[in-house]
């Protein structure tokens, strides 16, 4: 499986597995658990997608020499990655239109599912 395929399987993955969870969460705990469900799952997959571009993007660059700056690039990149799920989390949460537990769920949607891709990869190369 190549990179942009694991990408895209696991953004639809999870797009379709949050889909499936705000639904009872919505009945269980209104309005706001169910769009936090939505919501983590699509900050959980910007954030993933932007990860996966820097990386595809460091790992297509030629080596460069050291203390070229790559490393600090890395870091003000995961820095500013880090900063605007904060503040999109600071702003669902500070308007109450998420609920902590349902934004909670949404982010780890994507996690189980690319443990779950790269187990099966790993069983079918292996």
């Amino acid at each position: 499986m190549t990179p942009s395929e694991l990408r895209r399987r696991v953004t639809l993955d999870t797009c379709a597995a949050a889909a499936a969870l705000a639904a009872p969460a919505a009945w269980i705990g209104g309005a706001p658990a169910g769009l936090g469900v939505l919501a983590g799952g699509v900050l959980a997959i910007v954030n993933f997608r932007w990860l996966a571009a820097r990386a595809a993007a460091v790992t297509a660059a030629p080596s460069a020499p050291a203390g070229s700056g790559a490393a600090s690039a890395w870091l003000v990149g995961s820095g500013l990655r880090f900063g605007a799920s904060l503040a999109a989390c600071t702003l669902l949460l500070a308007t109450g239109w998420a609920h902590p537990i349902g934004l909670l769920a949404g982010f780890t949607v994507l996690p189980c599912d690319l443990i779950v891709r790269g187990l099966a990869a790993a069983r079918v190369e292996g």
